[in-house]
C-alpha cells in the first residue's frame, strides 16, 4: 500500500485513477493542476507523484522542477500525457521522474509501475532513517566503562582490530558486553558510515534463521509472497555482528561459511547469486574448543570467524569496573533524576559476584529505583542476595508450566557443573513423557530445534533410538 496524488486536470480520467488504484489498497487522493498539487505536497506526505504534463497555471514540467529544487524528500514522479515525444521523456527523467507513461495506458501497467516506484521511495526513505541514526552513533566509543586492566585491555584490542578487515569473534559470559564492544570496532572502522546489522542467532527458529540471515525469493516457502532481502544484504558495506553464533544449526554453519569465503549467496529459492561485502563480528559465550570438540560447531567456520579475538572477562574478575558501572547505569535507569548511592551500598555492589554480569547488575539498580525514596538508594533498595551476598538459583533451562526447582538444588553450583545440571534436567522431562521429543521441547519451555542441539551436545541422540 501506498499514498499517491494523481494529478490531471481531465476529471474523469482523475477519477477512474483514483477508483482504480484505491480498489488495489493504495491511498489516492487528486489535484486538478500543479499549483493545487503542490499546495498538497507542502502539508503532507506522498509516496508516489502521478502527473499529467499539460494542466493550466502549473504545468508537470514546472512541478516537477519545483519539486527538485524546493522540496527536501519528494515523492517518486510518474508523468503522464497524452502527447508524448523522446525529448519530453528525457527531460523528465532528467529532473528525476522514475518513469514516464503514454496515455491511453492500461491500469495494470500503471499499477505495476506505482508499486515499484513506492518500493523505490519507501528504500529511500529507510535509507536517510539508516544514515540517521548511523551520524547519531559515530563518532565515539559506545558507553564502555573501562576502569579495569582487564577492560582497558579490550579498548586497546578494539583500538588496533577496527580499521582492519579481519572477522572479530567476541567471547565472554552472558551479559558482559559482548555487542557493545561490537558496535566500537564498527564506529571506529572505515565502515563507519554502513549499517550496522545486528543478529541473535539464538532468538530465532532454524527455519527463519535462514530466511533472516539470507533473504527469500517470492514463492521460496508457504506464505513467502514478495522478495525479501536478508540481513546480509542490507549489511552490505557495513558490518553483520551474529550474537550466539555457536548456536548457528549445523546445516546453516556451511552455507555462512561459504558465503564470508565467496563473497557472496543465494537467497532462499532464489537463482541468482547475490555479491556482497561484508565484515563479520561474531559473539558467543560457549567455550570455543569444546563446541568444536562436541561437534556443536564447524572447525573451519570457527577459524574463518576467529581471526582476532576478543575476550571481556566477568564482572566478578574486574571490581574495579563495579562503582563507576553501577554509578553510570544509575543515570539510565532512573531517567535523569538524581540519586545517590549509600557507602553500604556500595560495598554490596563491590563484594557481589554477579554471575548474570552488567545486565544483572542493571535489572538490581532498577529494581532500587523504583524502591527508593527521598533521592537515596540504601541496603534496603537491593535485592537480598546482594546484601547477604548469596546467589540466586541459575536454571540453565526453564520449564513452561512446571514448578521450579528448589533452590538449594542450584546453590553453590561451579560452573564447571552447570552442564551435567542441565542434562538431568533434560532426562528427567524426557522420562516423563516418554522419551517424546516434541513433548520434551515443550516441556522444557524451549525449540525442537535447540533440545535436538541438546541431545546431540549431551550424547542422549543414540538413547533415543533405541
Amino acid at each position: 500500500m501506498a499514498k499517491l496524488l494523481v494529478v490531471d486536470d481531465e476529471k474523469n480520467l482523475r477519477m477512474v485513477v483514483q477508483k482504480e488504484l484505491s480498489r488495489q489498497h493504495h491511498t489516492v487522493e487528486t489535484a486538478e493542476d500543479g499549483e493545487e498539487a503542490w499546495a498538497k505536497l507542502e502539508s503532507e506526505d506522498f509516496d508516489v507523484l502521478l502527473c499529467d504534463i499539460n494542466m493550466p497555471r502549473l504545468d508537470g514540467m514546472d512541478l516537477l522542477r519545483r519539486m527538485r529544487e524546493r522540496s527536501q524528500n519528494p515523492p517518486e514522479v510518474i508523468m503522464l500525457t497524452g502527447q508524448g515525444t523522446v525529448e519530453t521523456a528525457i527531460e523528465a527523467m532528467k529532473l528525476g521522474a522514475y518513469d514516464y507513461l503514454t496515455k491511453p495506458y492500461r491500469i495494470a501497467e500503471l499499477s505495476a509501475l506505482v508499486t515499484a516506484a513506492a518500493d523505490k521511495y519507501q528504500l529511500r526513505v529507510d535509507n536517510q532513517r539508516l544514515r540517521a541514526q548511523i551520524e547519531r552513533s559515530t563518532g565515539s566509543l559506545p558507553d564502555i566503562i573501562a576502569e579495569s586492566p582487564q577492560m582497558k585491555e579490550v579498548l586497546r584490542l578494539v583500538r588496533r582490530v577496527a580499521p582492519a578487515e579481519t572477522s572479530v569473534l567476541i567471547t565472554g559470559e552472558s551479559g558482559t558486553g559482548k555487542e557493545l564492544v561490537a558496535q566500537a570496532i564498527h564506529r571506529l572502522s572505515p565502515r563507519r558510515d554502513k549499517p550496522f546489522i545486528d543478529l541473535n542467532c539464538a532468538a530465532l527458529q532454524d527455519t527463519l534463521l535462514e530466511s533472516e540471515l539470507f533473504g527469500h525469493e517470492a514463492g521460496a516457502f508457504s506464505g513467502a509472497r514478495t522478495r525479501k532481502l536478508g540481513l546480509f544484504e542490507l549489511a552490505n558495506g557495513g558490518t553483520l555482528f551474529l550474537d550466539e553464533v555457536m548456536e548457528m544449526p549445523s546445516q546453516l554453519q556451511s552455507k555462512l561459511l561459504r558465503a564470508l569465503e565467496t563473497r557472496s549467496f543465494f537467497r532462499v529459492g532464489g537463482v541468482k547469486k547475490v555479491d556482497v561485502d561484508v565484515r563479520l563480528i561474531a559473539a558467543t559465550n560457549r567455550d570455543t574448543e569444546r563446541a568444536v570438540y562436541d561437534g556443536v560447531f564447524r572447525a573451519d567456520l570457527l577459524y574463518r570467524i576467529n581471526s582476532f579475538e576478543v575476550r571481556i572477562a566477568p564482572l566478578r574478575e574486574r571490581r574495579e569496573d563495579i562503582e563507576p558501572l553501577a554509578r553510570h547505569l544509575l543515570q539510565i535507569v532512573a531517567a535523569g533524576t538524581p540519586l545517590q548511592l549509600s557507602t553500604q551500598v556500595l560495598e554490596a555492589l563491590r563484594s557481589y559476584s554477579w554471575s548474570g554480569n552488567v545486565r544483572q547488575l542493571r535489572n538490581c539498580l532498577e529494581r532500587a529505583v523504583l524502591l527508593s525514596d527521598d533521592g537515596r538508594i540504601t541496603t534496603k533498595e537491593l535485592p537480598p542476595e546482594v546484601v547477604y551476598r548469596t546467589e540466586r538459583p541459575q536454571v540453565s533451562v526453564s520449564y513452561s508450566g512446571a514448578s521450579p526447582a528448589p533452590a538449594s538444588a542450584f546453590q553453590n553450583v561451579s560452573p564447571t557443573n552447570l552442564r551435567d545440571v542441565e542434562r538431568q534436567q533434560i532426562l528427567g522431562a524426557l522420562e516423563k513423557t516418554g522419551w517424546h521429543r516434541g513433548k520434551t521441547a515443550e516441556l522444557l519451555g524451549i525449540s525442537p530445534s535447540t533440545l535436538y542441539r541438546r541431545l546431540r551436545e549431551y550424547d542422549l541422540e543414540t538413547r533415543l533410538a533405541r
